[in-house]
């Protein structure tokens, strides 16, 4: 007797067939197929279940292969098609129709118990021609969103309920979807309503949410870094069916998707201790589950106190940064998980977090205060679009009548440029493009046409400064958001000032640089070179 189940590889689901053969000689119950720990013990919980449900445990020696036996099957998902397998064989039940699905965890008293992936592998089962599907009743909602008129979902809570179903004594009734609502998301995150003054870093994270951009917010301990931070998905897109349908994916596989949930509708905030490890960050382990570069999928992801992480774990987040999908390896396979998050990171300006404080002294020596930002290293850094400079909040700004700008107020702003980007990336050529954070260099120099002063800027800025390659391209990208917000078609001078003010590694040299150009002699102290620029 055999059935069907189901099994995840990375972040993709694909069928396995249960076989049960039960044969003469001594009692015995062997597993073959490359079980893990977890599935070689499913023979002791189904034996439980099959009595505490009433029926008779076969004494005779059984057989149970999982097919294909070459790849290695792990976690409790095939209790129940193999307890649906032995009850075929003991005449309690016909054997299940073939274009049928089962994955659930069994209790020793029958129930069955909610497991982790079952959207990516109630997909695999709709693709496969799979009609009927039946899941714990707590994975049903996820389940139902990969269901319609081709696949019915059956939520049961015992595995009694599923054999009476399929015995057609009480049938199940089909689940349907919860409604997916993407604006709902909106109302998790915190207002910036509530964060007072930090007009410049209220720009940057406007520009962050319009194009797409990761920002480096460097500041004293109390400037509001992780308050920015933590409302950056108030003012992002709301999530499309197909972003829902990929952070779920990835929730689902890691076992963090709420029970009774269906698609979810806030883009994710995760925010990782900085003693993470590479691997926490990356994602593997021996069962391959998502780390929290994939768990940020289509959200952000917020590293405080940047300079405490460990530089191997840093930098993983080099391969993401770029190419939006993270490879793990391991001796048993490889798996690829999406990883097209926004990177949000905050530091202090030294260890004790005090280094051009107006009013509280230093206590790091110079050297102290180089090794401290030597930390986060330059290919990383030329991975950060935007590094703002905070300083400390006024007392007149906290206690000011006017009313900061909202997160409504700010969202209406990114809306309207991410709607212009849409539009223009919707020609041929620009596939999987959606901000102009995500544009390949080709593209870049398609759309960033600049106005003749502007390309002097630039080509003064890269030669004085040395910018790379990726930096000379990230400038553009900035600039082009900078220009989408001012609803411009050309990259002027001030578009372009304005990105590069933003840059994380020459923002002295660019100072100087700049009033060279503008032949603007340099009087002012130069401690915080973006208020400099925008003056």
């Amino acid at each position: 007797a055999g059935n069907g189940a189901l099994l995840l590889n990375g972040l993709n689901g694909f069928a396995v067939a249960v076989e049960a053969d039960v044969s003469g000689g001594l009692p015995a119950f062997s597993l073959v197929g490359l079980p893990d720990s977890a599935v070689r013990e499913s023979g002791d919980r189904v034996r439980s279940a099959v009595k505490n449900l009433g029926y008779k445990w076969p004494d005779r020696h059984i057989t149970v292969n999982l097919a294909p036996a070459d790849i290695r099957k792990s976690g409790p998902v095939y209790d129940l098609p193999l307890l649906l397998s032995l009850l075929a064989f003991s005449c309690h039940m016909e054997e299940p129709p073939a274009d049928a699905a089962f994955l659930g965890e069994l209790a020793l008293d029958g129930s069955l118990r909610p497991v982790s992936g079952v959207l990516p592998m109630a997909l695999a089962a709709a693709a496969d021609g799979i009609r009927s599907l039946y899941v714990p009743a707590e994975n049903a909602a996820e389940a139902a969103e990969a269901g319609g008129d081709a696949m019915q979902v059956y939520p049961a809570r015992t595995a009694r309920e599923v054999v009476d179903a399929l015995r057609g004594l009480v049938p199940l009734s089909p689940a349907a979807p919860i409604p997916f609502d993407p604006a709902s998301g909106w109302n998790a995150a915190p207002d910036f309503a509530d964060v007072m003054g930090q007009p410049l870093a209220r720009r940057a994270m406007v520009l962050a949410a319009a194009g797409g951009h990761n920002v480096l917010l460097i500041g004293a301990p109390g400037t509001g870094k992780s308050m920015l931070a933590k409302r950056l998905p108030g003012i992002l897109p709301p999530l499309t069916r197909e972003e829902a349908v990929e952070t779920t994916k990835i929730y689902s596989i890691a076992g963090q998707l709420p029970k009774g949930r269906g698609l979810i509708s806030a883009r994710p905030f995760r925010s990782p201790h900085h003693s993470a490890s590479a691997a926490a960050l990356a994602g593997g382990g021996t069962t391959f589950r998502p780390g929290e570069c994939s768990l940020a999928d289509c959200g952000v992801l917020f590293l405080d106190e940047l300079p405490e992480f460990s530089r191997d774990s840093l930098e993983v987040l080099r391969q993401p940064l770029e190419d939006g999908q993270i490879t793990v390896s391991r001796a048993a396979g490889s798996a690829t998980y999406p990883s097209r998050f926004q990177l949000v990171a905050a530091m202090n300006p030294c260890k004790c977090g005090y280094y051009g404080h107006p009013t509280r002294p230093c206590t790091c020596s110079p050297s102290a205060v180089r090794q401290y930002r030597s930390r986060v290293s330059g290919p990383l850094l030329d991975r950060i679009d935007l590094c703002v400079e905070m300083d400390p909040v006024a007392f007149d700004e906290l206690h000011t009548s006017t009313p900061a700008e909202s997160s409504a107020d700010l969202r209406k702003q990114v809306l309207a440029a991410r709607a212009v980007q849409a539009r223009r990336y919707a020609a041929p050529g620009y596939e999987g493009v959606r901000c102009n954070a995500q544009r390949t260099a080709g593209q870049v120099r398609r759309v960033c046409r600049m106005t003749p002063a502007a390309e002097r800027l630039l080509r003064a800025s890269y030669d004085t400064l040395g910018l790379s390659a990726r930096a000379h391209d990230r400038i553009l990208r900035v600039a082009r958001t900078v220009a989408d917000l001012a609803g411009k078609q050309l990259l002027d001078e001030e578009a372009l000032l304005e990105a590069l003010q933003y840059r994380a590694q020459e923002k002295v040299d660019l100072t100087i640089t700049l009033c060279w150009l503008t032949f603007v002699p340099l009087t002012l102290p130069v401690r915080n070179s973006s208020a400099v620029l925008m003056r």
